[in-house]
């Protein structure tokens, strides 16, 4: 079994990625996939924690646009990452593998609230932390919370799971003369305006020198090369 190359992680998943080919809700044969994939990784013995978006059940930001008070539609879209969390802690724990949810929001019958000291514990007992709820604030998206909880458990690095293999200057889909970057600097990511995380994010990770790695997390064994340091998608450093 191949060593890894990062001890402990921060994956971000979207909630798009649950919904599976249909796109919305919670696509029982994804999760089961995902889940089983997660398992692989904590079995080399690397620290795992996961940040889910909400984006399957509801956006907060798209109900913003339509007229919905921001503030409210943002803690409709924390609500919608705990039901993602609880949905992923359910199919890991059916894979056996040990898992706590922390919600950054009060919910103490359905999971921990969220405490750095008790999440960082967990992940040196083996067990996989999911962090819902986003921050707990409205107008931060699961992109900041991901980074900023990145920080505060040590990770090594952020893997940001999506449904292209990193980041192109175009949309691949769309623009046939789409280049795939290998590498990209955080200053390069913000002045182009891609689309890796929101800039709130990738501020957060610049300061505080924290990579991201970019790539498909619906290829089989991705997530595994990754953390044993394949060069797979796209990496946003330093300079």
């Amino acid at each position: 079994m191949a060593e890894p190359y990062y001890k402990r992680v921060l994956l971000k998943l979207s909630g798009e990625a649950l919904g599976g080919d249909q796109g919305y809700g919670i696509d029982p044969k994804t999760i089961t996939t995902i889940a089983r994939e997660v398992k692989r990784v904590v079995e080399l013995g690397v620290q795992l924690s996961l940040v889910i978006g909400g984006g399957n059940i509801f956006r907060g930001l798209a109900a913003s646009s339509k007229g919905m008070d921001r503030a409210s539609a943002d803690y409709m879209g924390m609500l919608a990452t705990m039901i993602n969390s609880l949905a992923m802690q359910d199919a890991l724990e059916k894979v056996g593998v040990d898992t706590r949810v922390q919600s950054a929001l009060g919910m103490a019958e359905v999971a921990e609230p969220y405490i750095r000291r008790r999440a960082i514990r967990h992940l040196e007992k083996g067990r996989v932390v999911i962090f819902g709820a986003g921050t707990g604030n409205p107008y931060f998206t699961t992109d900041t919370a991901a980074s900023l909880r990145a920080m505060e458990i040590g990770a090594d690095v952020i893997l940001k799971g999506t449904k292209v293999d990193g980041v192109y200057s175009a949309d691949p889909a769309k623009d046939a003369s789409a280049t795939k970057y290998q590498t990209l600097d955080y200053i390069d990511v913000l002045k182009k305006g891609l689309q890796v995380m929101d800039a709130t994010a990738i501020s957060l990770c610049m300061d505080n020198s924290l990579p991201i790695i970019v790539f498909d997390v619906t290829t089989d064994g991705n997530v595994c090369r990754v953390v044993c340091g394949e060069s797979i998608g796209t990496l946003v450093k330093g300079a």
